[in-house]
């Protein structure tokens, strides 16, 4: 069984960066485990591509832990290529993406 492929959007590197920064201002304790939890949850799209809840222009978002530690992560899978990608992260508790 091979994995589909999931490709991150450059913004989303920027993405990660806000949170970063977010959480290193109200002295998050252990920062990085929140971006490796992210990781984690987006890995899981290799195995269900389709996973997320439908959004506008056949892409979905992909609910992260809830809360505090609640992330959107913005999908599109393009089956001719078997990609997921991964185009926008945000907090939960955002008003929206900066999408690319």
């Amino acid at each position: 069984m091979t994995l589909t492929r999931i490709e991150l959007a450059p913004e989303v590197g920027d993405d990660l960066e806000r949170i970063l920064d977010h959480l290193a201002r109200y002295q998050v304790e252990d920062p990085t485990s929140r971006i490796r939890e992210i990781i984690e949850a987006l890995n899981v799209l290799g195995h269900n591509p389709l996973l997320g809840h439908p959004a506008l222009n056949d892409k979905r978002e992909l609910v992260i832990g809830r809360r505090s530690h609640g992330y959107v992560a913005l999908c599109r899978y393009v089956m001719a290529v078997d990609t997921v990608f991964v185009l926008a992260l945000r907090s939960q508790q955002e008003a929206g993406y900066c999408e690319p």
